[in-house]
């Protein structure tokens, strides 16, 4: 039998390798982004086309390259980070593996551009597919220029699997700003199809922030800073009464570099713990700074997470820090240890008589006394009646709110106490509701049990998927038309839904830089915190489109419907339980959610019969 076992070709190598570090265009968008700031520029624009697909062009005015240094840098594990082994352990650059320029260069049309600042000419480098093309010399401005074209051309499935140009601009523009983040320092620009998305200048950290969330973002965050000799954690995080229902807008970033991090992200919600809402999440921008030696970075190609040597340390600090900067802003209680607060007494003059302090009250006030007493002044007046009303507080026979009056409650021939009167009167109701969650009906063959939130799920998703496929809704115009400002990823997905959600009754004007009006709403939308409703939308639509990857209207109808169904938890009256189960049974699907969860359950006589007997001892 012949050898199996062969050398795959370099070029086949190389795709494969690329397919680990270059997963979309805001990969490529990263790894070139990072290169520059490792260059030491101070001012980067990043220009792209077909949301990164055509075109991505990364400009800097850093160092610039020799020419061989610009040919060497194409090679696969070329690099000027590290020499051996250990330089792993000491790497405070934000590449080093030599792999982001080969990874790119392997799947794509590349053409780079770079000067030294000492040089009068630059280089001209040209490569397809890991092949050198041309290399020459040329005039260029000092620093370095990466074109990036036709990404994915020859491996025609990877480029199958793009999103829409939309979804594919939001992942671009949130590793923009995930890089920006941390380097307020330097200048960044954003251009996408000759339109300029982002410009930000150089700044203060909390001047950054704000640049990229929106104007009016300042006051929802405060400062903290909190440092020991193995580490130093600082940033800004954001007021309990500005938390948000979705996870956007948290950030952890160590060593100037973004990471993902469970386990300290639970340390933020401890802290944050009794101060939001159930199913809230805060807004934090954490900085983390220890010794390179004390950070393993080299375990995820696109190396957002990393390991601490000191997880459980900076998870205490952490979590103290935040507690710490909550009080000093007036968030959480605080007790003042300087002055004693119990007492508050006026100081004695002397000859001055003492007073009681108390004001003298009505020693005959009763509290259980009617109208009649405080008009009877005599002494003894009204006590006959006092201790009849007294009386009447604890006779839950006379309460007349809380059960019905014996003229109230059906007769019988039959002598019967007031609690089996009283299960008949509840048995007489076609709808009752159990634990605010479900509503119990009885059906010719048994029981119907009703959830009242999947069953309103239901009928509010086939509901805005027929106004989305008929293209037509009612819309309720807003009293006073509202201003919104949205985080740069959700403000791009708005735009692009924006003509859906047209169609289901919003009525939505986008006034650039991530602000928006909204005069109008659908007519049957409660007139809840439009912001928040908004914000779940959008989550879940993203959450639709990319894990479960369905059509847009589907994804849009079932997310509207998510955000404004009926909450477990809600009381409802036996009318709307009524109207609620007449329109589920209206829907074309009424057992199942469009997730697959059961909107109802039927307990049959049968069942309830064998159920009884199996317990019957006799």
């Amino acid at each position: 039998m012949s050898d199996l076992i062969k050398l795959l070709p370099d070029a086949v190598a190389n795709q494969i390798a690329a397919g680990e570090v270059i997963q979309r265009p805001a990969s490529a968008v990263k790894e070139l982004l990072e290169n520059a700031i490792d260059a030491g520029a101070t001012d980067i624009k990043l220009v792209i086309k077909d949301a990164g697909k055509t075109l991505i062009q990364v400009t800097d005015n850093g160092s610039g390259m020799s020419q061989t240094d610009a040919r060497m840098s194409f090679e696969r594990h070329a690099t000027s980070k590290i020499n051996q082994a250990e330089d792993l352990f000491a790497i405070r650059t934000m590449g080093f593996r030599g792999e982001a320029l080969a990874s790119i260069a392997a799947i794509a049309h590349v053409e780079l551009k770079s000067r030294l600042h000492d040089q009068e000419l630059g280089t001209y480098l040209v490569i397809e597919g890991s092949r050198v093309i041309s290399q020459k010399p040329g005039a260029c401005p000092a620093g370095t220029t990466i074109s990036v074209k036709n990404l994915f051309y020859n491996v025609p499935a990877r480029r199958k699997f793009l999103k829409s140009n939309a979804a594919e601009l939001r992942h671009i523009i949130e590793e923009f700003n995930r890089v920006a983040f941390v380097h307020e320092d330097i200048a960044f620009t954003l251009i996408h199809n000759n339109n300029i998305v982002y410009q930000h200048p150089a700044s203060t950290l909390k001047q950054r922030i704000v640049s990229i969330m929106g104007s009016g973002y300042g006051e929802k965050i405060i400062p903290m800073k909190q440092g020991t000799d193995r580490v130093e954690i600082s940033g800004f995080i954001g007021k309990p009464q500005y938390a948000k229902k979705t996870r956007g807008e948290q950030y952890f970033f160590a060593n100037k570099r973004y990471i993902r991090h469970p386990y300290l992200h639970h340390a933020v919600e401890n802290a944050f713990e009794e101060l939001i809402q159930d199913n809230s999440f805060p807004s934090y921008f954490l900085y983390i700074s220890v010794e390179p030696a004390n950070i393993d970075i080299n375990i995820h190609p696109t190396k957002t997470e990393v390991n601490f040597q000191d997880n459980q340390l900076i998870y205490a600090i952490l979590k103290s820090a935040i507690s710490k900067s909550l009080a000093q802003h007036n968030i959480t209680p605080s007790l003042d240890f300087e002055q004693e607060q119990s007492f508050d007494l006026e100081e004695l003059e002397k000859g001055k008589p003492i007073r009681n302090p108390f004001t003298p009250k009505d020693v005959q006030y009763n509290p259980f006394e009617t109208s009649e007493r405080k008009t009877d002044l005599r002494p003894g007046g009204g006590q006959a009646s006092q201790q009849r009303d007294w009386e009447k507080l604890y006779d839950p026979l006379l309460e007349r709110d809380s059960r019905p009056t014996e003229q109230e409650l059906p007769r019988h021939d039959d002598v019967h106490d007031k609690s089996t009167k009283i299960f008949d009167i509840e048995a007489s109701r076609k709808f009752f509701q159990v634990q605010n969650k479900y509503i119990v009906s009885y059906i010719k063959s048994g029981m119907i049990i009703i959830d009242q939130h999947n069953a309103h799920f239901r009928i509010l998703y086939e509901r805005f998927l027929d106004h989305l496929n008929k293209k037509a809704s009612v819309s309720q115009k807003e009293l006073f038309p509202q201003q919104l400002s949205f985080s740069p990823d959700n403000a791009e997905l708005l735009k692009e839904i924006r003509p859906n959600l047209q169609l289901l009754g919003f009525n939505i004007k986008d006034l650039g830089k991530n602000t928006f009006v909204v005069d109008g709403r659908p007519a049957d939308c409660p007139q809840d915190d439009l912001y928040a409703l908004l914000e779940r939308i959008l989550e879940n639509f993203k959450r639709n489109t990319e894990k479960l990857n369905i059509d847009k209207n589907i994804s849009l109808a079932r997310s509207l419907a998510a955000s404004l169904s009926i909450r477990h938890g809600k009381r409802l009256q036996p009318e709307e339980m009524e109207v609620l189960s007449e329109q589920l049974f209206s829907c074309k699907v009424p057992e199942k959610t469009p997730g697959g969860k059961l909107c109802f359950w039927i307990i049959s006589f049968d069942e309830l019969q064998k159920k009884f007997r199996s317990t019957d001892a006799t």
